[in-house]
């Protein structure tokens, strides 16, 4: 088995629990992802998948949550 990849993003935009609820489950819906963690004091989305994510497709969902992926966080 490969190494789990955790990947962390900033997304502005989040407020409160049902941002959180909402991004777990959109994020976490996509192939390979296993875990979500969303940290809405840092605005920090961090993504454990299988594989290397895709930052498109990841944006693409936030965008269309109504967020916005403003790149991968340092």
């Amino acid at each position: 088995m490969s190494a789990l990849s955790t990947t962390t993003y900033a997304v502005s935009g989040m407020t409160c629990g049902h941002c959180k609820a909402t991004l777990t489950k959109v994020i976490g819906e996509l192939d390979g992802v296993t875990e979500v963690g969303v940290d809405l004091a840092t605005g920090r989305v961090t993504v454990t998948s299988a594989t290397a994510p895709d930052d498109a497709l990841i944006a693409e969902v936030v965008d269309e949550a109504g967020y916005e992926l403003t790149g991968r966080a340092a």
